[in-house]
C-alpha cells in the first residue's frame, strides 16, 4: 500500500497544484472577466481588482505549471495579505470571518514553493528537455 502511494505522490502533487490553481483562477475570472457573472465588480485599479489580476495571471501560470515556485510564492503572499487585510479584522476565527479559503490557499501555495510543480507541468517538461540537451 505504501509503495503504491509513494508511486502516486508526484502525480498527486500535480493534481493538488492543478485543482488549487483552477479554483483560484476562477476568482480571477470573476473579478477581471466578469465570468461567471458577478454582482460586485471591483473598480479597475482597486485592491480587489489587482488581486483578481494576480489570481488570473499567476493562477494560470500555476495551473499549467510554468514558473510555479515564483508564481506560488507571490500567490501565497497575496492570500496572506487578503486574509489579514480583509478577513482578520472582522473576527479572530476563520469560520466567522470568511477567511478559510484564503488561509488554505496561502499554505497550499507556500507548499508548492517548496515542492515544485510535479511531473505534469511545463516546468518538468522544460527540465527534461534541458537534461536531454546536456
Amino acid at each position: 500500500m505504501l509503495a503504491a502511494l509513494h508511486t502516486l505522490h508526484p502525480y498527486l502533487l500535480s493534481l493538488l497544484r492543478i485543482v488549487a490553481s483552477l479554483v483560484l483562477f476562477s476568482y480571477g475570472t470573476q473579478k477581471i472577466l466578469h465570468f461567471p457573472a458577478v454582482e460586485n465588480v471591483p473598480a479597475v485599479g482597486s485592491l480587489p481588482w489587482i488581486a483578481g489580476l494576480l489570481e488570473l495571471t499567476l493562477g494560470f501560470l500555476v495551473l499549467i505549471g510554468f514558473q510555479t515556485r515564483i508564481a506560488s510564492f507571490i500567490l501565497s503572499g497575496l492570500m496572506a495579505f487578503a486574509y489579514f487585510l480583509r478577513h482578520a479584522p472582522q473576527s479572530f476565527y476563520p469560520a466567522q470571518n470568511g477567511g478559510t479559503a484564503a488561509i488554505l490557499f496561502c499554505f497550499i501555495f507556500l507548499f508548492l514553493v517548496a515542492a515544485g510543480a510535479g511531473p505534469l507541468s511545463v516546468d518538468a517538461l522544460t527540465k527534461r528537455k534541458r537534461d536531454i540537451a546536456a
